[in-house]
């Protein structure tokens, strides 16, 4: 996936500025984006502020720590199934 070259917290502010009452197109040339990247944007991180952004950054890597630990106990767990199937 392409890498935007804004941060969260850039993004964040500029959803801000347009909120604050400066118009979508002025704010989109200003900054070099389209208005659908803005709006995408707007869909994405509406009402969202900085802290809230870090905090769901570090929840979606702790989610995806658990799930491969999950998947690796998972794999584990299925070894061992068929190594006793095997046996009886």
């Amino acid at each position: 996936m392409k890498k935007s070259r804004f941060s969260e917290a850039q993004i964040v502010g500029i959803l801000k500025e347009v909120e604050l009452g400066a118009k979508v197109g002025d704010t989109c040339r200003k900054h070099g984006i389209s208005d659908a990247t803005y709006y995408k944007w707007k869909s994405q991180y509406s009402g969202m502020s900085v802290p809230h952004l870090a905090q769901m950054r570090q929840l979606q890597e702790e989610n995806a720590r658990l799930k491969r630990m999950y998947a690796d106990l998972a794999l584990v767990h299925h070894a061992l199934k068929d190594v006793v199937e095997r046996k009886l």
